[in-house]
């Protein structure tokens, strides 16, 4: 089992969640985050700390697709293990459905 990043953490990207990762499994994109799914170790605690509740379980049906996006961009994007500054908007972004769209494929730019 494995959690996954979905779209709420699009645009928002507040990186509560690296900062308690154990494995240091996410990586950057430029408006997301991913976790790689073969180094997550499933020990959720990265789930309740992410402001946008992006995070979900492999088993939670809301990470229908997701799973395949994180595994695909883990691939490609650096991997973080510090927090950084979330986008400055990231709260007016927080809660809006339908942002599968504005998913940026470009990397992270720390």
């Amino acid at each position: 089992m494995t959690f996954a990043v979905t779209e709420n953490c699009i645009k928002c990207k507040f990186m509560d969640c690296v900062e308690v990762c154990p494995v240091d499994c996410f990586y950057e994109g430029e408006n997301f985050l991913v976790i790689k799914p073969d180094e997550c170790i499933d020990c959720a605690v990265c789930e309740p700390e992410c402001p946008a509740n992006a995070i979900v379980s492999d088993a939670d049906e809301r990470a229908a697709g997701w799973l395949q996006i994180n595994e695909q961009y883990a691939g490609l994007w650096p991997k973080i293990m510090k927090r950084g500054e979330p986008p400055a908007d990231a709260e007016e972004w927080k809660d809006k459905p339908g942002k599968a769209a504005l998913l940026s494929p470009h990397p992270g730019s720390r």
